[in-house]
């Protein structure tokens, strides 16, 4: 198990311009309390971790591994979604950007989509206003397209699939997009619409 490093309270207390003794009084202890943890001569009692996170401006799971996360997408543009799947229950967790999810009690990995193939081949018309997209693809208990999603710069919309249910869904037309399939064997593929 990760514990919080010294190392990781000193640089992020540095990079919010605070000194040992300003992060102190936020978090409730002494000033030398925080040389002993950047020292790694002492560790943070859990009952402060969180009062400590909040000062340094992160969540528990950045101050416990590390691995900060820095949101760099100031626009939210949906077109860069991440999608993790949960390769035990099937959960799907659509974030924009990277994140930290864990479900089933393991840390999700971020889904990288193909371009689809004649394996996952998905087939898009256009109807009216709409995208009908269809996939053709076994759709049986052990081998199904568990979602279609459509992203655009301003939307996510997603229809969950079940086995033995077509593998097809409707969006209503909202711009340059991808369509994105979800195969329970072979990971995510796309395509741009």
């Amino acid at each position: 198990m990760n514990y919080i490093t010294g190392k990781t309270i000193k640089q992020l207390r540095e990079k919010k311009g605070l000194t040992q003794k300003q992060l102190a009084d936020i978090v409730g202890v002494s000033d030398k309390t925080i040389s002993k943890w950047e020292t790694s001569k002492g560790y943070p009692d859990i009952s402060v971790t969180e009062s400590l996170a909040t000062a340094l401006g992160v969540s528990l799971s950045e101050l416990f591994t590390g691995n900060i996360k820095e949101n760099k997408n100031t626009s939210a543009n949906l077109r860069k979604s991440s999608f993790y799947i949960c390769p035990v229950c099937g959960n799907t967790v659509n974030a924009i950007g990277q994140c930290n999810i864990s479900c089933c009690g393991i840390t999700l990995l971020e889904e990288t989509a193909d371009i689809c193939n004649e394996n996952h081949n998905i087939a898009v018309e256009i109807s009216d206003n709409e995208y009908y997209v269809t996939v053709r693809h076994p759709m049986t208990k052990q081998h199904y397209v568990s979602f279609i999603s459509y992203v655009t710069s301003g939307s996510v919309e997603t229809i969950k699939l079940y086995p033995e249910q077509n593998a097809e869904a409707r969006f209503r037309r909202k711009g340059h997009g991808t369509i994105y399939i979800y195969c329970n064997k072979d990971g995510m593929f796309k395509i741009n619409v």
